[in-house]
């Protein structure tokens, strides 16, 4: 009989009490944790033992969770939830920018932070699970989503997307021109039961459009988002299947 592996979770925290309460939900929650009060800590600790994922505050000695981020992604992608001291939303989208899937302002709670670990690693989950065969390229205009390789390119041009940030855009792309709102993509992307983080999807799609361009997601003020399909490029490819 196969067991379940009990999965790796790096808390990266300077403030001694946040570390230990952080740690103490997590391990309460089934986790494996290991906590790490700087940045060359953090990095060399997630090199030696690559964790599931990180739990990772912005200010840190050393240098900060940005850095920190930068330098985990670029060896081994791991989903990263970032804790900021504040709600400042530059902190969030340069955060969610160099490789972030997730973050809260303190303070927070411990149920909700320990939910969202739980999320992001549902996530993850169902990624690895599915077959290639269920996961074709998506062509919309000059947006080409490669599933399989999770690639987007646009107009031919490469763009580098956090796994969350994939997500988000494959999920809009399934249903183009369709409006979502926030409320339903928490709960399909996110796997979240309740409407608490819409600011989390605002800042997601903030990070899509700056690196798709301003005019690929649609915003219905007040309900959501609707990806836009560019019409002369379909109409083009229409005309060429009819002749």
């Amino acid at each position: 009989m196969e067991t379940t592996r009990q999965r790796r979770i790096l808390v990266v925290e300077d403030e001694r009490a946040i570390a230990d309460a952080v740690a103490a939900r997590l391990r309460a929650e089934g986790f494996l944790v290991q906590v790490v009060g700087d940045g060359p800590g953090a990095v060399e600790a997630a090199r030696r033992t690559p964790p599931d994922a990180i739990v990772l505050d912005l200010m840190l000695p050393g240098f900060d969770g940005l850095e920190v981020c930068r330098r985990i992604q670029a060896e081994h992608p791991v989903p990263i939830l970032m804790l900021t001291a504040r709600g400042d939303e530059t902190d969030q989208l340069v955060g969610l920018a160099v490789g972030a899937d997730d973050y809260m302002a303190k303070p927070f709670s411990m149920r909700v932070l320990a939910a969202r670990v739980h999320a992001l690693l549902r996530r993850v989950d169902k990624m690895d699970r599915a077959p290639e065969t269920t996961r074709p390229t998506i062509r919309l205009g000059d947006l080409e989503i490669n599933q399989a390789e999770r690639r987007v390119l646009r107009a031919g041009v490469e763009a580098h997307l956090t796994p969350t940030e994939f997500d988000l855009l494959v999920h809009l792309a399934g249903r183009p021109r369709t409006v979502l709102p926030r409320e339903r993509l928490l709960a399909d992307v996110w796997g979240w039961a309740d409407a608490s983080g819409t600011r989390t999807v605002d800042s997601h799609i903030k990070g899509l459009r700056r690196k798709l361009g301003a005019d690929l997601i649609r915003t219905i003020h007040g309900v959501g988002y609707a990806l836009e399909a560019d019409r002369k490029h379909e109409a083009d490819r229409g005309n060429e299947a009819g002749r």
